[in-house]
């Protein structure tokens, strides 16, 4: 069994912690998390909830402290610091402060709070309702403080939902590089009072193949930047030295060489509009460059980039309250590796690849920490050609999305589906996974997609950590509705905690091998395997071994399992074939295997003609003890009465099969029915029913109509 990183929630410490056997999880932050619900308050304790929509939903952990006026709510401080960041809620068109104390001394400084960049409509998005109504306040106390130290927030002014806070010991400023560019030197106020666009746009014409350096201080921009080629954009710290601009860089086409690093952006963008360009990056940064140590917040999307961006680094940055996606390589990209990020709070995908015009191409998302992305997915891979998810720590995404999807949904054209391999290693999915109310059924932690075509790429999952996922661990789904099937996927070990319905909710016709897959505390059945549509094809569960804890599959196709309710004990005069996947040795034009257990007697599966035997192999799921059969074929008189010689077969794995009832002829007459009963021995059980056609007196194949198959006799 491989060794899996695991997830430390004591003391309400959101960490990822890992054997040397295996890489660390996440990304390595220079601030520890500590949840609100976990701290001392007078305060009103909400959650958890996981219901889109609702205030807790979107919080870390889907719980936080809700504080009246006056009310507080006191953290231990768990390392030495003397900067705290604080994820928070206010009512809609609100504003008010958290009063700071430390150790019970009240602070000059106070916490600004403000709905100002929160409650965000997206009406165009299908299923999508008011979201994103966290935000991120950050304040340097002036002073130091020690692991055991109390700091304390009460609300003043309005309501305040407290969410997490976030502890840093912040490193003074830097200095300015030898031989660079100030900004000042060419008229940038640091104050943020004056318009420093010009003066920006000078110093990185003087600065060619050097470095613009930003001092400590405000500055405001009042347009973006474009041109940027061959330059270094450097500033004394994310906490230092602050850039006011909601539309940072937008270009393209250009030569590449940008290195951006240490400095904030931080925009005022307070609604999604995708038509406008409010990025950090917006488009290329051409070849060779790289984002380093910056703090992105209040934009639309940290980096929208289109064009030549080989063998760009994204790394050790911090995505905060975008109203759309943390970051998106809008197809093209080649060799791209985003890393070591911290991303909060996204209003879309927070990392994703869309392989738009053109694929994305060996090009990864390693060891980044997601937390509460509230609409769509952690991480998405929208096509692309050899793509990789590593190491990444992804917990409470919210409404129409995953933790991770991997999926060919094309969204427009051209598009690139998935091909070549696609890595998904060592991911951690903490409470990940949620309802999608345009299918009234959820979406698994981690779902695979065959949304407008057919996933033909190597999937590759590998050493992966589920816990608490509301719904399902694994999907395999065609989103699009077309039943387009999912293969080629190997889920090789994995460790599935608490997950609130299925290990595998299998929608998609294709094929899975698992391994070394162990659950615990499931909530309903193992496997939920019912592809949609009903008879577009089955889905094959291979076990390689290894695997334990989610043997059971969800007896009733025509239900949704709930979180926690268990698998009810089935009818036993209910049809077991009705609805399960379906094969045949063959199958004459439209008259597919499926349509033999879709309940509609008017509808039927033919075999290949003239070409005796031809089998029909049903699933039924689980083992179960059939003792009779009922075969019909279309009530018609038109169907001329006819004797079909048919065998019965049973196994457990699929692979050996054991004659149930041997060779017979089975009289079909429309005058009585046009159905003939078949009553079998008792024995052990089987999950797989083949029913083997020899000879048909009234048409040269095997056909059935329906095939039933009951437990009573």
């Amino acid at each position: 069994m491989p060794i899996i990183a695991v997830v430390a929630l004591s003391a309400g410490l959101l960490t990822a912690t890992a054997p040397t056997a295996h890489a660390a999880v996440g990304a390595t932050l220079p601030f520890t998390s500590v949840e609100a619900e976990s701290a001392t308050t007078t305060g009103t304790r909400i959650g958890p909830d996981h219901t889109q929509g609702t205030l807790a939903s979107e919080a870390s952990g889907r719980q936080a402290v809700q504080l009246a006026p006056g009310r507080r709510v006191e953290f231990t401080v768990p390392r030495a610091a003397n900067a705290v960041n604080v994820a928070h809620s206010v009512p809609d068109g609100q504003s008010g402060t958290l009063n700071v104390y430390v150790n019970g001394t009240r602070l000059a400084k106070t916490l600004p709070m403000t709905s100002k960049y929160s409650y965000i409509d997206t009406s165009w998005i299908p299923g999508a309702k008011t979201h994103h109504f966290f935000g991120n306040a950050r304040l340097l106390l002036g002073q130091n403080v020690q692991a055991g130290d109390k700091i304390a927030f009460e609300a003043a002014g309005a309501q305040v939902t407290v969410d997490v806070a976030d502890f840093e010991q912040v490193a003074a400023a830097a200095g300015q590089p030898a031989g660079s560019v100030s900004v000042t030197s060419k008229g940038a106020d640091p104050t943020g009072n004056g318009d420093s666009t010009q003066a920006f746009r000078d110093a990185i014409s003087a600065a060619q193949g050097g470095v613009v350096w930003i001092p400590p201080g405000d500055y405001r921009l009042t347009s973006a930047l474009s041109g940027i080629q061959n330059v270094t954009l450097q500033g004394a710290g994310s906490w230092h030295s602050v850039v006011h601009s909601s539309r940072f860089i937008d270009q393209s086409g250009f030569s590449g060489g940008v290195h951006i690093k240490d400095f904030a952006v931080i925009g005022e963008v307070t609604e999604r509009v995708d038509s406008n360009p409010d990025n950090f990056v917006n488009g290329s940064l051409g070849r060779g460059s790289s984002v380093s140590g910056m703090w992105l917040q209040h934009l639309k999307v940290g980096l929208w980039l289109t064009g030549d961006n080989d063998n760009l680094v994204v790394e050790n940055n911090r995505f905060l309250d975008m109203t759309a996606d943390g970051l998106n390589l809008n197809g093209n990209a080649r060799g791209v590796r985003v890393r070591n990020n911290f991303l909060r709070n996204q209003g879309d995908d927070a990392l994703a690849m869309w392989s738009l015009y053109a694929p994305d191409t060996n090009s990864s998302f390693e060891n980044n920490t997601i937390s509460q992305p509230n609409l769509a997915n952690g991480i998405a891979i929208y096509g692309g050609t050899d793509i990789a998810v590593k190491n990444n720590l992804v917990s409470d995404t919210n409404a129409l999305g995953s933790g991770i999807a991997i999926s060919n949904q094309k969204f427009l054209d051209p598009f690139s589906p998935l091909a070549g391999t696609i890595t998904v290693d060592g991911n951690t999915l903490v409470r990940t996974g949620a309802m999608n109310p345009n299918w009234n059924h959820p979406m698994g932690a981690l779902r695979v997609d065959s949304y407008d075509s057919a996933v033909n790429a190597t999937v590759t999952i590998t050493n992966t950590t589920i816990t608490d996922s509301p719904y399902s661990a694994f999907e395999f789904v065609s989103g699009g509705g077309q039943g387009y099937p999912v293969r080629n996927v190997t889920v090789d070990g994995a460790t599935v905690r608490n997950t609130g319905t299925v290990v595998v909710q299998a929608e998609a016709q294709g094929a899975a091998t698992f391994r070394d897959v162990t659950a615990t505390g499931v909530g309903a059945a193992g496997v939920y395997n019912c592809p949609y549509p009903a008879n577009s094809g089955t889905f094959a569960l291979t076990d390689s071994g290894g695997n334990s804890g989610w043997s059971t599959t969800w007896s009733d196709c025509s239900t949704w399992p709930q979180p926690g309710q268990g698998n009810p004990d089935p009818d036993p005069n209910r049809n077991l074939a009705k609805g399960r996947p379906a094969t045949s040795t063959g199958s004459q034009d439209v008259y597919t295997p499926g349509k033999a257990v879709d309940g509609d007697a008017n509808s039927y599966w033919e075999s290949t003609n003239n070409a005796f035997p031809q089998s029909w192999t049903v699933d039924l799921g689980s083992v179960e003890a059939v003792r009779r059969l009922v075969l019909k074929l279309p009530p018609s008189s038109a169907w001329g009465a006819r004797t079909q010689t048919l065998t019965v077969l049973g196994s457990t794995d699929n692979t050996t099969y054991t004659t149930v009832v041997g060779a017979q002829g089975y009289r079909f007459d429309p005058a009585t029915g046009n159905t003939a009963t078949v009553s079998l021995p008792s024995g052990p059980g089987l999950r797989y029913l083949r029913l083997s056609v020899s000879a048909n007196t009234g048409w040269p194949a095997g056909q059935f109509s329906e095939v039933e198959a009951y437990q009573t006799s």
